[in-house]
């Protein structure tokens, strides 16, 4: 019997280029923030959308993969009056079944960091 991923995978360590669109989750010692996102890759770039509310904030530049950890180098300018950690950058741990994309990091001991999306 042969399984075929058509969402994440090229293999078992890298995830495909394309649009995913979804939920980005961070949860604080006294709040959860929420709020729409779409994350785009390509050829090793990426761009996410921001929110005024800057949940998330986004970012864009470049990224690599190896196993289960993406790494983002966000290459945007930001202003110092924000958690920093909104901004896509640096490395996540992430899980990927079939369309559905998972990246999550506990950053500086600040929050937990989410992105649950939806390859389109």
């Amino acid at each position: 019997m042969a399984v075929l991923f058509s969402g994440c995978f090229k293999d078992r360590s890298e995830i495909k280029d394309g649009t995913y669109q979804g939920t980005f989750t961070v949860i604080y010692l006294s709040e959860t923030l929420s709020g729409k996102t779409t994350l785009e890759l390509k050829k090793g770039r990426f761009s996410c959308s921001r929110n005024p509310n800057r949940i998330p904030a986004g970012g864009s530049g470049t990224f690599t993969t190896e196993n289960n950890t993406i790494t983002f180098n966000d290459e945007s300018a930001w202003t110092a009056d924000f958690d920093w950690n909104l901004i896509l950058h640096g490395k996540y741990h992430y899980t990927c079944n079939g369309k559905k994309l998972t990246i999550t990091a506990n950053k500086n001991q600040v929050g937990n960091y989410t992105y649950d999306l939806v390859k389109q």
